[in-house]
């Protein structure tokens, strides 16, 4: 898993040929201006989701991993607690689910602060658990770019 500051997103576009277009589409801002929702960036390739949410407490968070994308998730406004385990210290719990592309896991994983203008980049290997309430839950802005490995 990577976790930095926006400005430096273009920085890991290398890692797969991908995400150079999701680092476009995330470094120009125009998703300060996008209602909730699905966006497509290049078809079932890459799309982005325009969420606004309220943090949840950590016990009723869920770890969970995806096998066909990547995720870059990005705190517009807000912030978070977030999860993050190996995949090799994870156990399932809910087998994966080919339709939604996550599996369910337990882990014991570390927490950190999810801060506005931070991303994380999670790949199949990371296990995650988002949403989290840092102490009292709080609306959030987050944009979750789906990029098909």
């Amino acid at each position: 898993m990577i976790r930095d500051a926006l400005q430096n997103f273009k920085l890991y576009t290398g890692f797969h040929p991908r995400l150079e277009q999701a680092a476009q589409f995330i470094t120009n801002e125009e998703w300060k201006t996008l209602e909730p929702g699905k966006y497509e960036i290049d078809g079932d390739n890459i799309f982005a989701l325009v969420q606004h949410y309220e943090t949840k407490p950590r016990e009723q968070g869920l770890w969970e991993a995806h096998e066909r994308y990547m995720d870059i998730q990005f705190m517009a406004e807000g912030e978070e607690s977030f999860g993050y385990a190996p995949i090799g210290q994870a156990v399932v719990t809910q087998p994966y689910d080919t339709d939604s592309d996550y599996a369910l896991y337990d882990a014991a994983g570390d927490f950190f602060i999810l801060r506005e203008g931070h991303f994380i980049l999670a790949a199949p290997q990371d296990v995650h658990m988002p949403c989290l309430a840092v102490d009292t839950p709080q609306p959030v802005k987050k944009i979750v770019i789906k990029v098909k490995v």
